[in-house]
């Protein structure tokens, strides 16, 4: 692209040098690099959004598969697992729900037999969102976490 020379018109040209064809400036690259970063960090709240709705739906489908369980032991022992007995009884492979703490278990619960539930992300009573406590009698009339 550069060349020493015209020859249409018979005169030097300048050198590739002299035209700064050398690459890009530091002020290109920074706002290149501050372009991707933007973009970066759109992406990671768009997955943290994600995570934390597959954290509710993860919890809400231990809880079933508890409940199942509790209902197993019932079958074969011919009660409940009693609040202090808890899930110890159970041949669970996971007592851990997805924020790292142990799943409740009462007998009896507030309107069922007994009851299994997570305090959700905050480990507290109440909230809302991924903080919202889960409890088994509430599953039927849960819909699915969207967004």
């Amino acid at each position: 692209m550069c060349s020493n020379t015209n020859e249409e018109i018979g005169k030097k040209m300048p050198d590739c040098r002299a035209r700064r064809c050398r690459g890009f400036s530091l002020i290109e690259i920074m706002v290149v690099v501050v372009i991707m970063g933007m973009l970066a960090g759109a992406v990671a709240v768009g997955v943290n959004q994600y995570m934390d709705t597959a954290k509710i739906n993860r919890a809400k489908s231990d809880i079933a598969t508890i409940v199942d369980a509790v209902e197993a032991y019932k079958l074969t022992k011919g009660r409940y697992p009693t609040s202090n007995e808890g899930l110890e009884p159970l041949p669970l492979k996971n007592d851990l729900d997805p924020w790292g703490r142990a799943y409740g278990y009462n007998n009896p619960g507030q309107s069922e037999p007994f009851e299994v539930f997570t305090l959700g992300a905050d480990g507290r009573d109440g909230g809302e969102g991924i903080e919202a406590d889960i409890y088994s009698w509430q599953l039927g009339e849960m819909e699915e976490v969207t967004e």
